[in-house]
């Protein structure tokens, strides 16, 4: 099979912003809301930030933690970091109490920025002395009495960019430790799988302090490009938003697709403007839905924060599939003995370098997760996939987001594509629960589309003309909305594991 070249990373990404500030100072990098900013304004913003960083002792290698909404301010801070060589620590912006608490505590940084209305939230978790809270708006005033600076600490592509605490669907999140050449690999792929033209716009819903955020300030350095950052994703304004930014790509996670093509259908559906949809998470039978109503091509693939972001692309292949690994790693498909499973046949992905430093060097201050996580220098996902003969992999779900129930593993993601189907169903997730005889039951929990009815008993009747016996859940809960990452995906952890809070299929059987 015939790879792409590797591309030369060994620069990082701050030199290329660089190059292109001296070079076309007033190309557009993004336009944040109705606001253009071009490299020039980035680089002076940046550079400001970065002389206020170092006044404020900032030094190479420490931990700065930013809990900032999308915009001009965070994007000029993540630069400025990388620019004097510290550790952007990127904090999720509805974090709160416990989840707040813990990853504070266990960053450590000298320094927080915060936006002005979340500084209580910081202010209740105690985080220690050592920690400064400061708010966006003094932040910006100091910085803008301040010197540019024009040294710079010209970090390792491999030196430690930011530490990005996993969106922790299941238990603690961990800090991945994210070098400059692992971001600046996440946006390679970026550009790789979207494809996009000289002149395009890719709008960016997805936060800035997750992966599928960060990666994107890569695009304008190695393509020309530019950004339309929105401060969130809304499903309502969605196609009104992405058609007055003139975008040519969206991106996509998680549910997104899904949560997209049960909106009311619109004016806006064929008139958006949008050629390429891209991301990870789209189930076949969306793909063509949403392909067929929308006008959008749409480009799959699968990664990890840890695999710098992605590690296949379905550039062309068939759909269902998450492709085939990008140039810098090689993939496997492993049993649990460790041993390759048959071509078509279910296993653990296990992913190697091709290019060192692609894969993360491992959780930060977590030496028993990153040995659990690497065998031999391979990176385990924990995550479920096959294989086709012509190299084509496939994702089945987290190996640890099954159930078995009267000795069938059931995956939630087989279960939770069936049930997205119905015509009521905005979304939904999967648990087990522990049940009175055997291994576990299936317990389902759904949100139901803006004016529509469902109640459990109909939803139960009509996914049993639909799954087999054993997939069918035994207790299903009606819910007004989902707890989710930044990413959008539903935080199991968080859902009742109760058997007595809801429907329930045997009480109405007996």
């Amino acid at each position: 099979m015939t790879r792409l070249p590797l591309p030369d990373t060994d620069a990082g990404f701050v030199g290329l912003f660089d190059s292109h500030a001296r070079a076309t100072p007033e190309r557009p990098f993004a336009r944040v809301g109705a606001k253009a900013l071009s490299f020039a304004a980035l680089d002076r913003a940046s550079r400001t930030f970065g002389a206020w960083l170092r006044a404020k002792g900032v030094r190479p290698g420490d931990r700065v933690a930013l809990m900032l909404r999308n915009g001009e301010t965070a994007l000029s801070l993540m630069l400025a970091l990388a620019r004097i060589g510290s550790v952007w620590v990127p904090i999720n912006t509805q974090a709160v109490g416990d989840s707040l608490a813990y990853v504070l505590g266990h960053a450590e940084p000298c320094l927080i920025v915060a936006e002005s209305d979340l500084l209580p939230q910081i202010s209740a978790c105690s985080v220690g002395p050592a920690a400064r809270a400061v708010a966006a708006e003094e932040a910006r005033r100091q910085a803008a009495s301040a010197a540019a600076s024009e040294a710079l600490v010209v970090a390792p592509a491999d030196a430690p960019f930011a530490i990005m605490y996993t969106s922790g669907t299941t238990g603690r999140p961990k800090g991945v430790i994210v070098s400059h050449r692992m971001l600046r690999l996440s946006g390679e792929a970026a550009a790789l799988i979207a494809d996009p033209r000289p002149g395009d716009v890719l709008y960016v819903w997805e936060p800035l302090f997750h992966i599928g955020g960060a990666q994107m300030l890569i695009l304008p350095l190695i393509r020309e490009v530019t950004l339309a950052i929105a401060e969130r994703f809304s499903a309502r304004g969605f196609w009104a938003d992405v058609e007055a930014a003139r975008a040519s790509h969206i991106h996509f996670l998680g549910g997104i697709l899904q949560i997209l093509l049960k909106q009311p259908p619109g004016p806006l559906d064929r008139s958006h403007g949008v050629r390429i949809a891209w991301g990870g998470g789209c189930p076949a039978d969306v793909w063509a839905a949403f392909q067929d109503r929308f006008g959008v091509q749409i480009r799959e693939c699968y990664g990890m924060t840890e695999c710098s972001s992605v590690t296949t692309a379905n550039l062309n292949g068939p759909i269902g599939s998450v492709g085939k690994p990008v140039p810098w790693f090689d993939v496997a498909i492993l049993d649990a003995a460790g041993c390759p499973v048959d071509p078509g046949g279910r296993g653990e992905m296990v992913v190697t370098e091709r290019l060192g430093g692609a894969l993360t060097r491992g959780y930060f201050r977590d030496g028993e997760a990153t040995a659990r996580s690497f065998r031999g220098g391979a990176f385990l996902t924990g995550d479920l996939v096959s294989c086709d003969r012509n190299n084509n992999f496939y994702f089945h779900g987290r190996m640890t987001d099954s159930v078995r129930v009267r000795g069938e593993n059931v995956t939630a993601l087989e279960v939770e594509s069936v049930v997205c189907t119905h015509p009521a169903v905005e979304d939904c997730a999967m648990i087990g629960v522990a049940a009175e005889v055997g291994e576990a039951e299936i317990k389902l929990f759904v949100t139901v589309r803006p004016g529509a009815r469902l109640e459990p008993q109909e939803l139960s009747a009509w996914l049993a003309e639909r799954l087999a016996r054993y997939q069918r859940p035994r207790f299903i809960a009606i819910l007004e909305a989902f707890e989710r990452t930044p990413s959008a995906r539903i935080m199991k952890h968080t859902l009742s594991r109760q058997t007595d809070d809801c429907w329930d299929l045997a009480a109405v059987a007996t």
